[in-house]
């Protein structure tokens, strides 16, 4: 009796053991799940803290009251931007996977098919790109795929039918082609269920969504009862759905062709030459790296016997990025213009006009061929630093930006990206009216006048506001001065973002996993281009630069611009004493400047969590500002003058 006691007590021993090693496997799975999420402006994932153990408490995590294994992971609507880690697979207890309403990029991994109890899976409404991995038909338990609105292409994959229990498929809004798989339905009712293949072996699928992609051939017999809706905008034949224009099924399929003429190509040699080239490929890459193993570690032998720490400039860590491959996919940028590295030298003088520069960035003035004034974004970084992480960033950041279409905002001409020599450059309109902060302090500040202050003030916090709260995922200035804001000849202001992609390529963090950098990246990212509490405080010291044409760290006698003028904003009475000497006293509406001086109050709260949002602060602005701007018209012909030459 005492053996069976010891025995049982041995069993439970070893499942609790096992329990907790699977445990800490889900919080590595989670964690690497994080890590490769490069963008969380809602900080959704800012309690998945690596030294908790238990997952369970996480946001978006959901796990089971009988083992505390994590069974769901819903994260839809959360604005990550970032690419599905493989580790996710490990998640082996995991019955609901939903992630739909956000931007990952790059391929589904094939290590999905590892969660063998997933019953629901929704990627959709992502920027998910590649094949549909035929290793999902190993997920049987699983009743929804919802994969629409996607960039995913290929055909679907047959395996598809091996789903016993799948209910739900939704793959509309794709680049999918080929033909739909099916069992050969001129003969299902008679052939082997066993010995059918494709979809019409599913026999609980009752929902189905093909609609707008670019399949091909007919619409198999198993799917008739299938409302027609879901097969719009394809490329069927003989059938009475509404297709895609000829033209557009005509171009897909002559790239299909191409493609598949070029595999037969490759299938049609000889076996031995097949061998005989693999052989050959093998021996060089080889030798190659042979020879670069040594090449390596002599610099290494010559660099540790010299005793100089500044060597290398910055090493890059290995780790399980090092070994993942992330797919490129260059048609994300395909709306987006791209510019040759020979037209942007001929544009800005051979690269010779250079208007501000630092570590990572140089930035050059251009004039195009058509007579359009750039500006041009180089990023300095050798290519042996830029990795396939970088490059999805920055392809990220392109499309980011390119997403931007406000009239204040400077309009994204285009890229450039080129192998030989290395360029990542991005080209932007050039406002030719220099900066605001050269008209309010390097200039006669006079020439701008009240009115037109008031016009650039407003016409500011309508752009933060579009910025903030029309765009989603929400955008922020990552530096936002009276710097970064050009003016257009008749003083319209344009926002331009260089400063953030100076973060993109700071040598400490490109390309290293080590310290926690890849966290750190994470944490830059969100405080520095998604922190829009910074914006607001940043507005409301432009709007101080403004009132007064004090620069924001100005001479000895004022310091800092804000602790300067916290005394006078702290009383009504005082707000005339922040005034700009340069500016006409009669010209400035007291009604304007109160309302002005209140909304700086808000602006500069120490509290970031107080600082009202944008929309709020420009409908002040607007009530407040053109009230007072249709009084001071009927009182002062002077300013009759002025705020037409502002509009002017």
């Amino acid at each position: 009796m005492s053996t069976a006691r010891l025995l049982g007590i041995s069993i439970l021993c070893l499942l609790l053991v096992r329990n907790s090693e699977s445990i800490s496997d889900e919080v590595s799975a989670l964690l690497a799940f994080k890590i490769a999420i490069y963008d969380d402006p809602l900080s959704k994932l800012s309690d998945w803290n690596s030294k908790d153990k238990d997952p369970c408490s996480w946001s978006g995590v959901g796990c089971s009251a009988l083992n505390s294994r994590v069974v769901t992971l819903e994260l839809s609507n959360s604005s990550l931007q970032g690419f599905l880690a493989p580790e996710i697979g490990s998640l082996r207890s995991l019955q609901k996977l939903v992630l739909d309403h956000n931007t990952f990029m790059g391929s589904i991994p094939k290590d999905i098919s590892m969660l063998k109890n997933l019953i629901e899976l929704n990627l959709s409404t992502n920027q998910l790109a590649g094949p549909i991995p035929s290793e999902i038909g190993d997920m049987t338990k699983i009743s929804k795929i919802d994969l629409h609105a996607n960039r995913l292409d290929g055909t679907i994959p047959p395996e598809l039918g091996k789903l016993g229990s799948l209910l739900e498929l939704r793959l509309s809004n794709n680049n999918l082609t080929g033909i739909i798989p099916a069992s050969n339905d001129s003969n299902m009712e008679s052939a082997n269920s066993n010995d059918q293949t494709g979809l019409c072996q599913l026999s609980k699928l009752t929902n189905i969504d093909l609609s707008y992609n670019f399949l091909v051939g007919d619409i198999p017999t198993c799917l008739k009862q299938i409302q027609r809706s879901s097969f719009i905008g394809n490329c069927f034949e003989n059938n009475d759905t509404s297709n895609r224009p000829l033209q557009q099924c005509e171009i897909n399929q002559d790239t299909s062709k191409d493609n598949h003429t070029d595999e037969n190509e490759q299938k049609g040699l000889p076996e031995p030459l097949w061998l005989l080239i693999l052989e050959v490929i093998a021996a060089v890459s080889f030798l190659s790296l042979l020879t670069l193993c040594t090449i390596t570690g002599l610099r290494r032998c010559r660099a540790r016997s010299s005793g100089s720490e500044n060597s290398v400039p910055w090493t890059r860590a290995v780790s399980w990025k090092e070994n993942t491959v992330i797919s490129i996919d260059d048609d994300l940028l395909i709306n987006v213009p791209k510019i040759s590295r020979q037209e942007l030298a001929e544009a800005c003088e051979d690269f010779s006009n250079i208007i501000g520069s630092s570590h990572e960035t140089v930035v050059y003035k251009g004039t195009l061929k058509d007579g359009r004034e750039i500006a041009v974004v180089s990023l300095s970084v050798s290519v042996h630093y830029w990795n396939d992480y970088v490059e999805l960033y920055f392809q990220k950041e392109v499309i980011e930006m390119a997403r931007l279409s406000h009239e204040n905002v400077a309009k994204m001409v285009g890229y450039c990206k080129e192998s030989d020599p290395f360029s990542r450059m991005l080209v932007f309109q050039y406002p030719p009216n220099g900066t605001l902060y050269e008209h309010l302090h390097d200039s006669e500040g006079w020439q701008v006048s009240w009115p037109r202050r008031m016009k650039l003030a407003l016409a500011i916090a309508r752009v933060l506001r579009y910025l903030h709260t029309e765009l989603q995922p929400p955008f922020a200035v990552a530096a936002l001065t009276s710097s970064s804001i050009y003016l257009t000849e008749d003083f319209s202001p344009k926002i331009i973002d260089f400063e953030r992609w100076r973060y993109l390529v700071t040598k400490p963090e490109l390309g290293s996993v080590n310290g926690g950098s890849i966290n750190n990246i994470t944490d830059s990212r969100h405080k520095r281009f998604m922190d829009v509490q910074a914006n607001t405080f940043a507005f409301g010291v432009i709007l101080l630069e403004l009132i007064s044409g004090k620069a924001s760290v100005s001479s000895k006698d004022t310091g800092d611009l804000v602790d300067w003028a916290r005394k006078y904003l702290e009383q009504p009475e005082e707000f005339s004493k922040l005034v700009d000497p340069r500016l006409q006293r009669q010209s400035v509406n007291q009604e304007s400047l109160g309302i002005v001086c209140n909304v700086v109050n808000l602006c500069i709260d120490p509290e970031p969590s107080r600082r009202p949002s944008m929309s709020m602060i420009a409908a002040i602005l607007e009530e407040g500002i053109e009230m007072s701007a249709a009084t001071l018209l009927r009182d002062s012909s002077l300013a009759w003058a002025e705020a037409e030459l502002a509009i002017s």
